[in-house]
């Protein structure tokens, strides 16, 4: 069957499967229980035509607005006005919630152009002879997926919310009318923010949702499948892991306590506690035969008294215990019961290996500036009296000569800087988590913002100052590289790391086994959307050649965010394209905000998206000499356009109007009273907002209520048009049509642009101050647009993914009302010394902010 026509079956059924459904049941929104819902109902579709009519002519927002009402409610003032816009707002939250689930009922059915990613492609691929099914094996056994999940502020669906989802998921697959009906009204009385900002420990409470709900099935269930079609031994370790950064994650987050990271290896611990406890359940209405009735009481016990009740300080590691009393069950099975439902007994002892006592790794993170202080500290109270007194006036290698790896168990005095006691004392805890629930539980500890080999040595010293000793030192020590200039020295400092007597040794403990950091977002905002990609990749080709010269296996962990401004996009596709100079054995990536419920709401999305990413593992590492590699005159090429890109992208930055422009006419300001998350919106909270203290988060929302998504595109059509002045044009058309890393960037970036509509804000260009700037803007989207249809030889933005293009149509088209409404309201803001409105105005804007972000679902 030819792609183009599975393309156009796909497109069928999506238009039948979920276009048609969609305007079915939008139709049952009229029975909502709102106030004036009826009202709401028909004005809405005029409301959203008239959006739709009005950006079309490029009218201003407030023009839009305006005529809307005096055209179809004449006879209301200002503020019922306001009013009715909130029931706007509440309308269309609810038909994206709509949209996404009818979307995701239906994944079975649309399927995807990416089916070839998947397990199945993977078990078709080994059924082609014996010699490949043992390639792919022995690669298995080398290969491993961790997917760690962030509690970084984009998840706007609180967890009521998402409950609601499944259940309409389910509903929605059989068209069960009545239950379909009796969830949406419930929807319409569940609220969609929060009253306050959670807590971490509350983001960690919703994000476990998931790891109880789906990953906890999709995980066992792909880790059953290649067992059992590779005969991988079930003792080995696992292909598959999680990784939790909510309560450990306290990087520019000062909400983030010792406490916090206690409650919540308790909450990870419980929980898993109760997923076996559900199971053995199942296990106990089958298995009633004599001789095992003491063990399986034995095990009931002890499911029952983890799930229900908090942990005790003294509680242990169980995970031996509960393996060796699941194995005598299945022992007695095969002997006197004919091996019957010794089956469901196997599933629960590849879940309880899988996951532990622990359920995901409970990662640290600080930031390398804190850390500096931390051991400044030390050094000041004179703990380690070895380390001289003038230390921090050192260069780098006499700071590293001056390390001195003793141990102590110093105690942190209650008087410390709270920064300081929570670092020394979540050091110490990191140990009392790993006796509880077991080494995964709490082992990694990531340094951002790592600039040299000392960060890393330096608190390594402060796990020996504080009770820990070298020889049982069973942590893993993650340098994060970010900022472009980071990258580039990147291998220099894992060199002297390699090369240091103390970490060598400790790394042969570790199993000579390196995880080293990098991340997208702050590169993306440091140096633009080319240059931040092609720094990583470059950072990878020579972090990877250090690694071997040393011996070291070496995994990425890569922190990715939803949109390709943050590294997110087709994330498959970059690691399906890495060529031999890169490591690939293992793959670790962060998934955060709304990748989480798009890609992982379901069993079915996870198992699929995680299916991917393992098939995308496995293949590269089968063809190591594809053409995926770069050669020399390919990488010079990209290295030409991406200089080209960040010199046009800093100078941007440079702009006087810049963050007045920003704040100005998107929703920056406000995101800090969004209440979805415990971290504030940008680091130094008390300080003035400046672009370095902005979290990459925060830029790129920004961009993306403007619908102008510039970290995802700036730069790539100046630096097209630059090859193309210097007869470089088929060297590029070249590139595409071979290198895979290249073209899955320029494709993420193809998506980042379809999301943008540069309508919204085309009123900017009579603007006397901001004209200038826009244009800049708009001329260098259209230069973009204009030169990547012509390198992908087509004729309007993601032709080649109908499906997927249709549906980020769709949903711009339910929130360009909410677009047209922000900008409003800033306008308004701008222009008001009332406070009352004033405070109309913000909410206003917050609640639109949900709904965009929600329906773009990789936006932020």
């Amino acid at each position: 069957m030819s792609s183009t026509l599975k393309l156009s079956q796909r497109e069928t059924a999506f238009n039948n499967e979920v276009v048609t459904r969609f305007e079915l049941y939008n139709s049952l929104f009229q029975t909502l229980p709102f106030y004036q819902v009826k009202e709401i109902g028909i004005l809405l579709p005029f409301f959203s035509s008239h959006c739709e009519k009005g950006a079309i002519k490029e009218e201003s927002p407030t023009e839009i607005i305006e005529s809307f009402f005096k055209k179809y409610v004449p006879d209301i003032d200002h503020r019922e006005q306001l009013n009715r816009m909130f029931r706007f707002i509440q309308y269309i939250e609810r038909q994206v919630v709509l949209f996404d689930a009818i979307e995701d009922s239906s994944f079975s059915k649309i399927g995807r152009a990416d089916e070839v990613g998947t397990l199945t492609a993977l078990l078709q691929n080994a059924a082609s002879s014996d010699q490949m099914r043992q390639n792919i094996s022995e690669k298995l056994k080398d290969f491993s997926l961790r997917l760690v999940l962030t509690a970084h502020p984009t998840q706007f669906y609180p967890g009521t919310v998402l409950g609601i989802m499944n259940d309409l998921i389910e509903a929605l697959k059989t068209n069960d009318i009545n239950t379909i009906d009796v969830l949406l009204q419930q929807l319409g009385k569940t609220p969609f923010f929060n009253k306050k900002a959670p807590t971490p420990v509350d983001e960690a409470v919703s994000l476990v949702w998931f790891l109880e709900n789906t990953f906890y099935h999709a995980a066992s269930g792909i880790q059953s499948k290649l067992e059992e079609e590779f005969g991988i031994d079930a003792d080995s370790k696992p292909i598959l892991e999680l990784g939790f950064w909510p309560g450990g994650d306290r990087d520019g987050n000062p909400n983030v306590t010792t406490k916090t990271t206690y409650d919540v290896a308790c909450l990870l611990r419980q929980i898993i506690f109760r997923c076996y406890y559900r199971d053995f359940r199942v296990l106990k209405r089958r298995i009633t035969f004599r001789g095992i009735e003491n063990t399986m009481q034995t095990l009931e016990g002890l499911l029952y008294e983890n799930a229900f009740n908090k942990p005790q300080p003294n509680a242990k590691d169980l995970q031996g215990e509960l393996l060796a009393l699941l194995g005598s069950i299945h022992e007695t099975l095969i002997t006197n019961h004919n091996s019957l439902f010794v089956d469901i007994v196997d599933d629960l002892m590849r879940k309880v290996r899988l996951f532990g006592c622990f359920f995901a790794t409970l990662d640290i993170r600080q930031d390398s500036r804190v850390l500096r202080n931390v051991f400044k500290y030390c050094v000041d109270k004179d703990i380690a009296t070895k380390i001289p007194a003038n230390y921090q006036e050192l260069d780098e290698d006499n700071k590293i000569s001056a390390i001195t790896f003793n141990e102590l168990n110093f105690v942190c005095p209650d008087d410390a800087d709270d920064l300081i006691r929570d670092t020394i004392n979540t050091i110490k805890l990191m140990k009392d988590i790993q006796y509880t629930n077991g080494e995964k539980g709490c082992q990694r500890f990531i340094i951002s913002n790592c600039q040299e080999a000392s960060d890393i040595l330096q608190l390594v010293d402060l796990f020996l100052w504080s009770g820990w000793e070298a020889e049982s030192l069973t942590v893993d020590f993650m340098p994060l590289f970010e900022m472009v200039n980071d990258l580039k020295v990147a291998a220099e400092v894992m060199e002297k790391l390699y090369t240091h007597p103390f970490y060598k040794e400790h790394l042969k403990r570790r199993g000579n086994r390196q995880s080293i950091m990098l991340g997208f977002s702050d590169s993306t905002k440091d140096g633009g959307y080319l240059m931040a990609n092609w720094s990583i990749y470059k950072a990878k080709v020579e972090l990877t050649a250090m690694a071997r010269k040393y011996d070291i296996d070496l995994a990425f962990f890569d922190g990715r965010g939803g949109p390709p401004a943050r590294g997110g996009g087709k994330t498959h596709r970059f690691y399906a394209s890495m060529g031999k100079e890169i490591a690939n054995e293992h793959i670790q990536l962060t998934i955060q905000g709304q990748t989480v419920s798009s890609q992982y709401g379901s069993v079915e999305t996870a198992r699929f998206n995680m299916e991917q990413m393992i098939n995308a593992g496995i293949t590269s590492a089968l063809n190591p000499n594809s053409t995926d590699s770069l050669n020399d005159q390919q990488k010079q090429l990209i290295t030409s356009m991406a200089d080209v890109s960040y010199d046009l992208f800093m100078n941007l930055r440079q702009q006087p109007l810049f963050m007045e422009y920003l704040e100005k006419f998107s929703p920056l300001k406000l995101l800090s009273k969004i209440n979805i998350s415990s971290r504030p919106t940008k680091r130094n909270a008390d300080a003035p907002l400046k672009l370095e203290d902005l979290r990459a988060i925060s830029f790129v929302t920004s961009w993306s209520q403007l619908k102008q998504s510039i970290p995802g595109f700036y730069g790539m059509g100046t630096a097209l048009e630059k090859m193309k002045e210097e007869g470089r044009w088929e060297e590029v058309v070249q590139l595409y049509a071979t290198s895979g890393f290249f073209r899955t960037m320029v494709d993420n970036c193809i998506m980042s642009m379809s999301k943008s509509d540069f309508r919204v804000t085309a009123y900017l260009e009579k603007d006397e101050k901001f004209r200038s700037f826009w244009k800049k803007l708009k001329d260098e989207f259209e230069l973009t647009k204009e030169l990547l249809l012509e390198l992908t030889g087509t004729k309007m933005l993601m032709e080649d993914s109908p499906v997927d293009r249709r549906s980020i149509g769709i949903r711009e088209k339910i929130v360009l009302p909410l677009v047209i409404m922000q900008h409003y309201a800033l306008n308004l803001r701008n222009h008001t010394t009332d406070k009352e409105l004033l405070e109309v105005y913000d909410k206003l804007i917050i609640r639109t902010v949900y709904g965009i972000v929600n329906a773009g679902r990789n936006l932020a």
